[in-house]
This record gives C-alpha cells, sequence and structure tokens, in this order.
C-alpha cells in the first residue's frame, strides 16, 4: 500500500471506496514504522493496543452503514505532552516516565469523537523546551532528509512522523515556535493557532500564556481539517475563546501581504532567502499584493520571550516535586528530609535545559528582580502586540522566514544555547502576540527543506488557510 502519497483526504476516499478498511491500514502503518522508525526515532512509543482498537470500531461502523467523519480511522501521530488516558505520557522526560495519564485531553476527546485512530506518542524536546528535540531523555529524533541533521523542536518527532509517511497527521504545540519551525526543518506543514482558539486542557504546561496545540501535516487542507476539529472553547480552559464576531469566513479576492522589513534585514541563510524570495514570487504570480511593514519592536521579542517563558516554567514544573506523580525506579531516594526528596527526584528527573530555564525563571521572578525583568518584558510584550495591531491595519497576512537556517547538524549548536534560542527568532513574535501563523514549504526541492511563514490576525487561520491552499494548487 502506497503510504507515500496519502492524505486525510485521500485516505478517506479510500476508506469510504472499501479499497483497504481501518485495520488493514493502521497494520501497515505499524508495519512501516518498524522498519523505519529505529533510524529516526520519531515515536517514543507506540500505542498499538488502542490504535488497532480504534480501527475496528471504524470498520464495524462502516460495514453497518454509518456515516464517517473525514478524520474516522485516520492514523495520527500525538505528540507525548498530550494526555490520552490510560497510555504514557513522559512529556520527553525522566521524570515523568512511568506517568501513565488519567484522563483524556481535550483534543484527544475531540479526535476520539470523529474515529480519529492513535498510532503512538512522538519524541520532543524535554517538557518541549528546546529548538532540535536533541533535549529528550530518551534520545534525540533524526531528520528524516538527513539523518546528521535535526528535525527542529520541539515538536520534531512529530514533524519527522509526518514528512516520512511514519503518520497520516500529527499533533505537536507550540510555544515559540516548536510546530513551524520543525515543519520547516522537514517539509510539511506546521499550524499554530489563535491563542485560545484550541483548549489547552491536558497539555503538560510549558508556558501557559503562549502553548498552543496545533496540527503538522502534509497538506494546508490537511490542517485545515484537523484545526477544525480540535478548535472551539472549552468550559475546562477558561483560556479558551469564543470569536466575538461568526464571520470568520476567507476573503475571496484582494489579499495584501505585507513583509515586515525587520525580518529581512539580514542574517538569513543563502537557502532560506532564495526559498522565501521563491514562495513571493510565487504568490505575486498568483495576483496577490505586497506590502513592506514595519514591526520595529521585534528586535526585542528573542530577550523579551527569554524572561516571560522561564519565569511560566519555573512555576508550572513546580509540581513536578518527587511527591504527586510516579518515580522512575531508578531513582535511590531514602531521603532523610524533604528537601532531600526535592533535591533528589529533580536533580535527577530534569535535564540540563530543563534545570537551566527553571533557574532562570526562578531568578528573574525574585525579590528585586520582579520589576527589572518580568514586568518590563511584559511591557514589552504590549509593544510588540501593538506592532502587529497597526500592521493589521494595511495588511491582511503577513509574510517572513521560519527560521534563519535550514536544519542544522545533530549537536552544532547544544553547546551554546543562545545560538540555539536564535533558531526561533521568527517565530517567538507570534506567541508573544498570540496571533496564528502557519509554516508551509517552498517548493525548491532541495536538499534541505525550507519552509515560510505566513501570519494571520486574531481568530484569522481561516486567511492563512485559504492563502496556503491557493499557494499548494498553484504550485505543487
Amino acid at each position: 500500500m502506497d503510504l507515500q502519497n496519502l492524505t486525510i483526504k485521500k485516505f478517506h476516499q479510500g476508506l469510504i471506496n472499501k479499497e483497504f478498511s481501518a485495520s488493514e491500514i493502521t497494520k501497515e502503518f505499524f508495519d512501516y514504522i518498524d522498519g523505519k522508525d529505529s533510524n529516526i526515532n520519531a515515536y517514543l512509543r507506540l500505542t498499538k493496543d488502542l490504535a488497532m482498537s480504534q480501527a475496528k470500531a471504524v470498520d464495524t461502523d462502516l460495514a453497518t452503514g454509518k456515516n464517517l467523519d473525514i478524520l474516522a480511522g485516520a492514523p495520527l501521530a500525538i505528540k507525548d505532552n498530550i494526555l490520552i488516558e490510560g497510555e504514557l505520557t513522559t512529556a520527553a522526560s525522566k521524570i515523568l516516565e512511568n506517568y501513565r495519564a488519567s484522563y483524556d485531553a481535550t483534543v484527544i476527546k475531540k479526535l476520539k469523537d470523529k474515529g480519529a485512530v492513535f498510532l503512538g506518542k512522538t519524541n520532543l524536546d524535554e517538557f518541549a523546551m528546546g529548538s532540535s528535540t536533541e533535549n529528550s531523555a530518551f534520545g534525540p529524533t533524526k531528520n528524516p532528509f538527513d539523518l546528521e541533521r535535526v528535525p527542529g523542536g520541539s515538536s520534531g518527532g512529530s514533524a519527522a512522523a509526518v514528512a516520512v509517511d511514519m503518520a497520516l497527521a500529527a499533533l505537536g504545540s507550540d510555544t515559540g515556535g516548536s510546530i513551524r519551525q520543525p515543519a520547516s526543518f522537514c517539509g510539511v506543514v506546521g499550524l499554530k493557532p489563535t491563542y485560545g482558539a484550541v483548549s489547552r486542557y491536558g497539555l503538560i504546561a510549558m508556558a501557559s500564556s503562549l502553548d498552543q496545540i496545533g496540527p503538522i501535516t502534509k497538506t494546508v487542507g490537511d490542517a485545515e481539517i484537523l484545526f477544525d476539529v480540535i478548535k472551539g472553547k472549552d468550559k475546562l480552559d477558561s483560556t479558551s475563546i469564543k470569536p466575538k464576531t461568526q464571520n470568520l469566513k476567507p476573503k475571496t479576492s484582494n489579499y495584501t501581504i505585507g513583509l515586515p522589513k525587520e525580518y529581512f534585514a539580514g542574517g538569513l541563510d543563502k537557502d532560506v532567502a532564495i526559498a522565501v524570495d521563491e514562495a513571493i514570487k510565487n504568490l505575486k504570480g498568483m495576483g496577490i499584493k505586497f506590502k513592506e511593514i514595519s514591526l520595529p519592536h521585534t528586535k526585542y521579542a528573542l530577550s523579551c520571550y527569554y524572561i516571560i517563558m522561564p519565569a511560566e516554567v519555573s512555576a508550572n514544573l513546580a509540581r513536578f516535586d518527587g511527591i504527586r506523580y510516579p518515580q522512575p525506579k531508578t531513582y535511590n531516594l531514602k531521603p532523610k528530609t524533604l528537601l532531600d526528596v526535592y533535591l533528589k527526584t529533580r536533580g535527577e528527573g530534569f535535564g540540563e535545559e530543563v534545570k537551566r530555564r527553571i533557574i532562570l525563571g526562578t531568578f528573574v521572578l525574585s525579590s528585586g528582580y520582579y520589576d527589572a525583568y518580568y514586568t518590563k518584558a511584559q511591557k514589552v510584550r504590549n509593544l510588540i502586540k501593538q506592532d502587529f495591531d497597526k500592521a493589521f491595519k494595511e495588511v491582511d497576512v503577513i509574510l517572513t522566514p521560519v527560521a534563519p537556517t535550514p536544519a542544522f547538524k545533530i549537536n552544532e549548536k547544544t553547546k551554546d544555547p543562545l545560538s540555539m534560542y536564535l533558531s526561533d527568532i521568527f517565530t517567538i513574535p507570534v506567541n508573544l502576540a498570540g496571533l496564528p501563523a502557519i509554516s508551509i514549504p517552498v517548493n525548491l526541492k532541495p536538499k534541505l527543506p525550507v519552509g515560510f511563514q505566513l501570519i494571520g490576525n486574531y481568530f484569522r487561520e481561516a486567511d492563512i488557510l485559504e492563502i496556503g491552499k491557493r499557494y499548494e494548487n498553484e504550485n505543487y
């Protein structure tokens, strides 16, 4: 069975036409993963029993003449910081290697209701902290296009799985670019929705004012299908929002795309610059107008992010204290005091990057530094948001690179955290402002994939999806 050209739409048509059963294709995916993933390490574990039971239920529905949703039987990969009831959910951290989820995340419940099949849990940077999926406690994921390079992060496992046809589509999470950057590195589509558009209930929190769940897919159309299922206000997540306006349909024509001069001022890898120029040329050929805009506070976004994000990390990860969750068997605790429990479990359970961000976050929230760092960063965040608000009065969508370089080599940046952080320089402002954005591959067929980023106004996912679908139709 050809898994390479299989999209959600093609899969659904094949299932309805009874070219295959859900059970047959699920088994086919598992056989393919067993032969392929040993070199890539996209999956931390497969959920074979769950997947086969889900597939059999879909086959039963089809046999009895029930109308199937477009996602029924679709084999999906789930990032291992999203809870699936009864399944291990580790966030790629030793401190959670024995944790079995007691409930479904809201996005998982919605997908289950549609009959989706969950193949397994994918690798990530520990607690989603990283840009390369090298920080996983269970080994790095490798880029399918070049096994000596990273797939991006933190949703590197999800992006690699979709890129190499080990899943029809996947879910990831995006705090500073963790869906879009790996999508760009792996040549797939990654959508980061508006903050509040998708419930975060059941997502292991990293930075609560920045995190957002979104789809990683082969096509923009597939991203739209997944987004339409998982979006919506959720009473279990007070930060989820129902848009005030119901008129969220895309424009039919006359789009104007803004090009922020600050994003093209220099520092772009040559291959990335060529690819993004090609995307702009193709979009102009489709009749879309372009206008230069300015986002003047962009230069402060990275510094602002690496104050706000670690502050929220230090608060969110305080719950992993060696008491509330089952501890790994490798811990030889024998504590004499409560402090011993904390030092042992957190010292051995957290990796270096997680410790680095907890320490930094605790520092910026400490007495005497709170106003100097955290309060000031929140003020700058508001200025970044105001830049976007002003820009969207002039244009419908904004186009930028996704990352300054294509996928870099494994271990190339691990010894220099600052150079690693710079990988997200073009994606971080979107999270600070809470906007939707999508990474779309440029159709140049290079050795290493490159994506371009479309940023939409609040709850205007329809605009970036519409332009993305048109781009695909014209250029693929």
